[in-house]
């Protein structure tokens, strides 16, 4: 199944409340149960003014529905193509 990385702008997130990032996660866990099985969340990053995550999901369209639906912003989603390491240089 395709996986994919979304950039969500959102303005001073790395300021956020380990009770406010607990929010977000339990928005998004809501959402995925109500979607079903075929969305998964792998893992998100925060950054100062953006979150990165990771998705894996039929097609874009479902990270998009999932956005809606929590409230998220999506403002890129991209399917990840290959992944790296550092083992892929041995």
């Amino acid at each position: 199944m395709p996986k994919y990385v979304i950039e969500r702008e959102v303005p001073q997130v790395g300021a956020s409340t380990a009770a406010d990032l607990k929010n977000m996660a339990a928005t998004s866990c809501d959402v995925l149960r109500k979607m079903g099985s075929e969305i998964q969340w792998v893992q998100s990053y925060i950054t100062g003014d953006k979150i990165y995550c990771v998705y894996i999901a039929p097609n874009k369209e479902m990270v998009y529905e999932h956005a809606r639906q929590g409230g998220f912003p999506a403002n890129y989603v991209a399917e990840v193509a290959e992944v790296i390491d550092p083992t892929t240089a041995e």
